[in-house]
């Protein structure tokens, strides 16, 4: 997969109270290469988990990947993105759908017209295998990744804010599902650490997550 060779951010980038609003207006000057990078880091896993679920394999997928973000930067160096008409979660949900759907508008020129019938009832064409673009049901599918992209970057975030040892706890107890008493052994420390980390770390990617799920789902002014 094609990412930028230099990674330059800028401060706001890294800032965790960045909004997904103030990122999506900062993709408008063309020559912050830090916030393409950080729009890049943030939601190619999402794009790319979709692509594949739609039924494309990996290296289509990657080229979902980058054809969706090229759409969004021409996009917004040409018009802008105009929170009143969409919330951004369904404004990139449907840049990515149409760049999957030409991907299988292509699979179809690329095998050309349908053979003849054959006497072989038995076998399925290739052609009627592949799924027609236009019933796509990718709402579903978005959603779920979306929460689940989500949830990543609330992590991402929170763990820049809290203690090694708090999010270490936290990564063992709750992402791995380790039991307590495991816990205390491999980091040294007592059960009580363990209960109260778990709890203030969750607390914190929870409500990060509803956080960015509320920037995202509500329109606004125009960028």
């Amino acid at each position: 997969m094609l990412v930028p060779a230099t990674r330059i951010r800028d401060p706001s980038a890294a800032d965790p109270d960045a909004t997904r609003s103030s990122l999506v207006k900062r993709l408008g000057n063309w020559n912050d290469h830090g916030s393409w990078q950080d729009f890049f880091d943030t939601y190619w896993k999402l794009i790319y988990a979709v692509a594949v679920k739609a039924g494309l394999s990996d290296a289509e997928a990657q080229d979902v990947v980058q054809e969706t973000v090229v759409a969004v930067a021409k996009q917004m160096r040409e018009r802008g993105y105009d929170r009143t008409r969409s919330s951004f979660k369904n404004w990139l949900c449907l840049i990515t759908r149409r760049r999957i759907i030409d991907h299988f508008r292509r699979r179809t020129k690329m095998k050309g017209p349908p053979p003849a019938a054959s006497d072989d009832t038995s076998r399925t064409d290739t052609i009627a295998r592949l799924p027609d673009p236009a019933s796509l049901e990718l709402d579903a599918v978005w959603d779920e990744e979306w929460r689940k992209n989500l949830a990543d970057a609330a992590i991402e975030r929170i763990k820049q804010q809290v203690s090694s040892k708090q999010f270490q706890i936290f990564d063992l107890s709750v992402l791995k599902n380790l039991p307590v008493r495991e816990v205390t052994k491999l980091l040294k420390v007592n059960a009580a650490q363990v209960y109260l980390a778990r709890h203030r770390v969750s607390a914190l990617v929870k409500k990060e997550v509803a956080r960015l799920e509320a920037e995202a789902e509500k329109p606004g002014v125009k960028s």
